[in-house]
């Protein structure tokens, strides 16, 4: 990760993890019942910044960088929900943090759903943040008038990057801002999660998670033609999304309770911690 002794308080184990031939950054704290949070766009684990510390008095703590983020191997390979479900899933069993309760937001939520689709024995509870799975049915309504004006910009083979070099730390903390409302985030960790865009060919590669949703798409349709998610599940909606992803866990999973969160910007982590860290203690 991207981290400044502002934001990472000196007691967290900071360590590179080999999984799936790249090294993910991993930062880890606290103990009891562990607790992995993954990230999505354009974030780094740091968006689960306020979360960890105030979960790390009762959990073990596990934040990493997917692939292609943050700290994290610089890679355009393996963005699809398949790939990085498999690089969490190899996490878990190397940080021997199985089950764990698994919580994951927009780009992430679709790793974490296979993951707990293909290998419940790892995830104690599965939790689920402001985002959607792929084609499923039960998104219908938030797909009405097309996806976000993002998605087919960031598909573009070498558009996005083209357009905006020199301006990725801007572009990235746009998306903060809107996800928070407008409210905004503490100064430093808002400067540490942008800058982190702005590295060589750091918004390529994370990019490319965008350029993965058709495969990504064909990875959930097969998975869900085969088995239903048995883990139990929370799906949690806000501003952004809603209930749409509770909407289409409804069909696929066994024990399912749904949360939407009023007045919260899209990044619920930054934007509502407090009211998170009460559902996951739950």
């Amino acid at each position: 990760m991207i981290w400044s002794p502002e934001v990472i308080d000196w007691e967290v184990v900071v360590r590179m993890v080999a999984v799936s031939g790249v090294e993910l950054a991993v930062d880890e704290v606290g103990q009891g019942p562990p607790m992995v949070l993954v990230h999505g766009f354009p974030h780094t684990g740091l968006v689960w910044s306020e979360v960890r510390d105030a979960l790390r008095v009762d959990h073990r703590v596990v934040v990493p960088d997917l692939r292609g983020f943050g700290a994290s191997t610089r890679t355009a390979e393996g963005l699809d929900a398949g790939t990085l479900s498999r690089d969490i899933e190899e996490l878990v069993v190397a940080l021997g943090a199985a089950p764990a309760v698994v919580v994951a937001i927009d780009a992430g939520v679709p790793a974490a759903f296979l993951l707990a689709l293909r290998r419940p024995d790892l995830v104690a509870r599965l939790v689920l943040v402001e985002s959607t799975l792929g084609t499923l049915p039960g998104a219908e309504e938030f797909f009405e008038g097309g996806p976000p004006w993002w998605f087919g910009f960031h598909q573009v083979p070498g558009l996005a990057e083209s357009v905006l070099r020199g301006n990725e730390a801007a572009y990235a903390g746009w998306f903060l801002d809107q996800g928070t409302r407008g409210r905004g985030i503490r100064p430093e960790l808002r400067a540490a999660m942008a800058d982190a865009f702005a590295r060589p060919d750091a918004l390529r590669c994370a990019l490319t998670v965008y350029r993965a949703l058709p495969e990504t798409g064909r990875q959930l349709a097969a998975a869900v033609a085969e088995a239903r998610l048995t883990v139990p599940t929370t799906a949690v909606g806000a501003a952004s999304v809603g209930r749409a992803l509770e909407n289409q866990l409804r069909g696929v999973a066994d024990v399912l309770d749904g949360h939407l969160f009023d007045d919260c910007g899209h990044i619920v982590p930054l934007d509502r911690p407090d009211a998170l860290v009460a559902l996951l203690r739950t």
